[in-house]
C-alpha cells in the first residue's frame, strides 16, 4: 500500500478518534461534570488530524508543481 494510502487511512481512524472525543465531551458537559481533561481528550487526535489534513490538502498541488 502506498504511503498517501497510508495517510488516508490513518486521517480516516483519527476523524472517529476525534469525533468519539467530541461526543464524550458533550456527554460530560451536559452531565456537568467538572473533567477539564475530557476537553482536552479531542486535542490528542486533533493536532494529528490537522497535520494529515493538511498534507492532504498540499498534495495535488505539490505534485503538480513536480509534472510541469
Amino acid at each position: 500500500m502506498s504511503s498517501n494510502k497510508w495517510i488516508r487511512q490513518i486521517h480516516r481512524w483519527l476523524s472517529i478518534a476525534f469525533t468519539l472525543a467530541v461526543i464524550a465531551n458533550i456527554v460530560a458537559m451536559i452531565q456537568q461534570v467538572p473533567a477539564t481533561w475530557i476537553g482536552f481528550l479531542a486535542l490528542v487526535p486533533l493536532i494529528p488530524l490537522l497535520i494529515t489534513g493538511l498534507y492532504l490538502f498540499a498534495l495535488p498541488y505539490v505534485s503538480r508543481r513536480s509534472d510541469a
